[in-house]
């Protein structure tokens, strides 16, 4: 936990998603709100997509959702959004003539419910 998962329509050809990836790890790092190994991202390119009405060609979309264990304030959520947002939108150059739609969602893990297992650290195998 963190986990961040970005999509991207796959019309965005010059997207660097792993380039992405690493910025937007590093601006979860500066946010003081997790600690280093912990932060987990994968890109997920879609093949099969439509936005609107419109011919898909004419318009793309990118995605993130942050997935982090309940209880943090809703300022924090609203802050961590917003930190991803200015990196989503400095992070890459967006095609001309091509409407790009960029959101980022920020969700609650069940705390209770959320098991997670180290294996090879350290200190041995700890549950968290």
């Amino acid at each position: 936990m963190p986990h961040l998962t970005l999509e991207y329509t796959r019309n965005l050809r010059d997207l660097d998603a792993k380039a992405l990836l690493w910025s937007l790890n590093a601006a979860l790092l500066a946010s003081g709100q997790f600690e280093e190994p912990d932060i987990k991202a994968r890109a997920v390119p879609l093949d099969d997509y439509v936005a609107g009405t419109q011919a898909p060609l004419e318009r793309a979309f990118v995605h993130i959702r942050l997935a982090i264990l309940s209880g943090r304030t809703a300022a924090v959520k609203q802050g961590l959004s917003e930190q991803l947002m200015a990196v989503l939108q400095a992070g890459a150059s967006w095609p001309a003539g091509l409407e790009v739609q960029l959101s980022v969602e920020v969700q609650d893990i069940d705390r209770p419910s959320y098991s997670k297992m180290n294996l090879g650290a350290p200190a041995g195998a700890r549950l968290v």
